[in-house]
């Protein structure tokens, strides 16, 4: 199902092969948010009202004719839909569904779901998935130190390994930071996450492993910890909340600047002004034409140019979060 055109399967294999050029560094549009928000999936319109399922999926259409990411990670209902129009078929884009959809993402307004230490739960199978028009999915875990929990995650994993290689099924790994940790300080949140990636991948053959991981950028040190300890463990960051232009590209350049060679994001995407331009300025950040700062001026010229009128100013697109100031 999956063709050698695609970018992502180029770019995989010269990555593997030790060539990790700012050209090779791959790019996720993460529109699974259904999957965990609900009707706030697809943000807000224009018009301050949620956008609804039809414009969700339009937005998922544009940026995959665009062809600057290499993945388009959806729900499997929105991938069945866009795979029936075709729009993967001669397309550089894989398109890849949510495979799992753990406690810990159910995030429906008024929950508490989130809060809670994370169960293995998942909407989709392996099955349906193919059925849909995919051969790649994303699987996730969050460990909390403790050990039932964490237990029962594991044992889903191995099922889940274990089903993909009989299925010829495909997937990327994301292992979240502990959203209800017990026994851990904050500070050695880094450290315990990677330790439990290295520690599950272990005993797992190369015809179970994921083609990368994604994760929470938890700064240099432990960036470059995960990305320099095996080579066959490509690592990839996933985007987590919007902020301002700066603190998008800021962290794909620090990421990418201590071993990442995936960015995975979707609320950063989804909730630009102007998402197709933001994903042509991201790309030449990622592929080091420009530093972060020239990549948001550069977004905001495109804006210009297309004739819109910038909702967020220049000078507050150029702030970065007081999270990022840490490493950045």
């Amino acid at each position: 199902m999956h063709m050698e055109t695609k970018t992502l399967d180029i770019k995989l294999k010269k990555i593997l092969s030790g060539d990790r050029r700012p050209e090779n560094f791959i790019i996720a549009d993460a529109k699974d948010s259904d999957m965990a928000r609900g009707i706030n999936s697809a943000g807000f319109g224009s018009d301050g009202k949620f956008r609804n399922q039809r414009t969700y999926r339009q937005m998922m259409r544009e940026v995959v004719k665009q062809g600057i990411v290499d993945i388009m990670l959806m729900s499997a209902s929105n991938l069945e839909v866009l795979s029936r129009e075709g729009i993967f078929e001669n397309s550089p884009v894989t398109p890849a569904a949510r495979a799992n959809d753990t406690t810990d993402i159910w995030v429906a307004r008024k929950s508490e779901y989130a809060n809670l230490p994370s169960k293995p739960f998942a909407s989709a199978s392996i099955d349906s998935i193919l059925g849909a028009g995919a051969d790649l999915g994303l699987y996730s875990m969050t460990f909390n130190n403790i050990l039932e929990r964490d237990l029962e995650s594991i044992e889903r994993f191995a099922d889940f390994r274990r089903a993909c290689a009989e299925k010829g099924f495909r997937y990327f790994l994301e292992v979240f930071n502990p959203n209800s940790p017990q026994g851990i300080a904050e500070s050695d949140i880094p450290a315990y996450v990677n330790d439990c990636i290295v520690r599950s991948l272990a005993g797992v053959v190369e015809s179970q492993r994921p083609l990368f991981l994604k994760v929470a950028y938890n700064g240099p040190k432990a960036m470059e910890e995960l990305a320099t300890y095996d080579d066959r463990i490509i690592v990839g960051i996933l985007g987590g909340s919007s902020g301002s232009t700066l603190d998008a590209f800021a962290l794909l350049h620090e990421a990418q600047k201590y071993g990442a060679m995936v960015a995975l994001f979707g609320r950063k995407i989804n909730d630009a002004q102007s998402p197709l331009h933001f994903l042509e300025s991201m790309r030449a950040v990622s592929d080091s034409l420009v530093s972060p700062r020239e990549g948001v001026k550069l977004y905001h010229d495109k804006m210009k140019k297309a004739g819109i009128v910038p909702v967020v100013s220049l000078e507050d697109d150029l702030i970065l979060s007081a999270k990022l100031q840490q490493h950045y």
